[in-house]
């Protein structure tokens, strides 16, 4: 069964950075595409970024572009997601999203993504 634990949620001043990970359990991830999604309560869940060790690929949303960096270790089990130059929109609770594919297309789409976590909250006060 597989699992996603996040963590390195907290509450930073704007400007400020945190870094969020997620450990995958429960399969084999040779080859898998793990995102970083963001929710409010008066928005949709949004995708952050994306890694797709398949296609040795990630991808960004715009508004995160140059101040997010995602990464994962070499046993591609945990994934990171480095923010940098922080700001309150950035506030949400971040969950991260396991398949076993993504591409350009898709790799955003909350419904494309069959296993997810419980979610870390991100708080950036003005």
């Amino acid at each position: 069964q597989v699992q996603l634990v996040e963590s390195g949620g907290g509450s930073v001043q704007a400007g400020g950075s945190l870094s969020l990970s997620c450990v995958a359990s429960g399969a084999d991830f040779g080859s898998a595409c793990i995102a970083w999604f963001r929710q409010t309560s008066e928005k949709e869940r949004e995708g952050v970024a994306a890694i797709y060790s398949g296609g040795d690929s990630s991808y960004y949303a715009d508004s995160v572009k140059g101040r997010f960096t995602i990464s994962q270790d070499n046993t591609k089990t945990t994934v990171y997601l480095q923010m940098n130059s922080l700001k309150p929109e950035d506030t949400a609770m971040y969950y991260c999203a396991l398949e076993l594919y993504c591409d350009d297309d898709v790799w955003s789409r909350p419904g494309h993504f069959g296993y997810w976590g419980q979610g870390t909250q991100v708080t950036v006060s003005s």
